[in-house]
């Protein structure tokens, strides 16, 4: 455990775990919230810091698995970001041919479906990309958005309810 009274060397080691560990993931919830590469990256080193700043507390919350704190520390920094205003000035519409390639869909379908999840009201998109694109547990999903896990659930389901419905609204718009 770490406290205030263990050496920075092993805070440090802590850190650079954590990093590894989840840098890649971070990057990519910041993409996916903030729409462009490069603030995609201030955002990942800003929670980084953060985490740094904080990891005594992270260790007096036993409920929360690292990866979940650092979701959610990562997910509050996003939001900062779109608090800004500067931020309402750029333009949204990138190219889905701009994430990070790992996280780039591989077919035709997943570009859709990844579209499709990117239309969705804020608080579905959020679960969907913390349970399935970051693979946490509903349990760590309820921790990282500060939500009860009930409404992980129910926010899970509505989210899939309105995807099942995605593809029909599209192809009535087409045809009218």
């Amino acid at each position: 455990m770490l406290n205030s009274t263990v050496p920075g060397e092993v805070k440090e080691k802590q850190l650079e775990e954590w990093i590894a560990a989840y840098s890649s993931a971070v990057l990519k919830l910041c993409f996916v919230y903030l729409a462009d590469t490069e603030m995609a990256k201030d955002a990942m080193q800003d929670t980084f810091v953060k985490v740094w700043k904080s990891m005594e507390q992270f260790q007096s919350r036993h409920e929360l698995s690292a990866k979940a704190w650092i979701m959610k520390i990562a997910v509050n920094t996003c939001r900062d970001y779109k608090r800004t205003a500067w931020f309402r000035h750029i333009d949204m519409r990138k190219s889905i041919d701009e994430l990070p390639e790992p996280v780039a869909p591989a077919t035709d379908t997943s570009r859709e479906l990844f579209l499709d999840v990117m239309s969705l009201p804020a608080k579905y998109k959020q679960v969907i990309l913390l349970h399935h694109f970051q693979n946490l547990n509903q349990s760590e999903t309820a921790q990282a958005l500060g939500i009860s896990r009930t409404s992980v659930s129910k926010r899970l389901k509505k989210a899939y309810e309105l995807l099942r419905y995605e593809p029909e609204r599209r192809g009535n718009h087409e045809s009218t």
